[in-house]
């Protein structure tokens, strides 16, 4: 994209682009909701952290989160003892707003043909399971694996939005919200979006 393209996009996004969110709403089809925020700010009832194996914190989206849920989250994480990639916890929500924080492992991105795909889907897969074990009726989601473990933005928003849109064909129940940390992420799941 030219930098004069992007500009003519964010200009017509401008004047809502913080708070603006993009919805499949046809009664007939999958809802999900793209937002660009601050996910650690969201009243929901749990956010999915983009956690590393050991739950301990690190940087990006799992830092922001443990900064702002405060103590009781490192030492919740300490006594669940890590999570394997591909996988999902739950704790307490400690001092966000969201009730819990549901933390998942993505893979770090290795080229492609190391099985990322199918360990970045099952995040998202267990991270519902969990939703529905606990009654949880809102779920925002960060864009997994798409920082600093490398994956591709766009294939990262393809498998988040496909996974929600499964989900949710047997769940309607949910509010499913995808968080963007970034415009590009935030265009990168309107594109994906368009292409449901």
């Amino acid at each position: 994209m030219e930098p004069q393209e992007l500009r003519l996009m964010l200009k017509d996004l401008e004047s809502d682009l913080i708070e603006r969110k993009a919805s499949l709403s046809d009664p007939d089809r999958i809802k999900i909701s793209i937002l660009l925020a601050d996910i650690t700010t969201l009243k929901v009832d749990a956010i999915v952290n983009a956690a590393n194996n050991s739950l301990l914190g690190g940087g990006g989206v799992d830092g922001a989160i443990h900064r702002k849920a405060g103590p009781g989250l490192l030492e919740e994480c300490r006594r669940i003892g890590g999570c394997p990639t591909g996988e999902a916890c739950i704790t307490r929500g400690y001092h966000l707003a969201a009730r819990w924080i549901i933390h998942t492992v993505g893979p770090i991105w290795r080229g492609g043909n190391n099985g990322e795909d199918d360990q970045l889907a099952c995040c998202y897969r267990n991270c519902f399971a969990l939703a529905e074990q606990h009654g949880i009726k809102s779920i925002a989601f960060p864009a997994i694996s798409a920082g600093a473990y490398g994956f591709p933005m766009e294939r990262a928003c393809r498998i988040a939005l496909a996974e929600m849109s499964t989900f949710l064909e047997k769940c309607d129940e949910i509010e499913v919200i995808a968080v963007c940390f970034s415009t590009k992420a935030y265009l990168c799941y309107i594109d994906a979006l368009r292409g449901l």
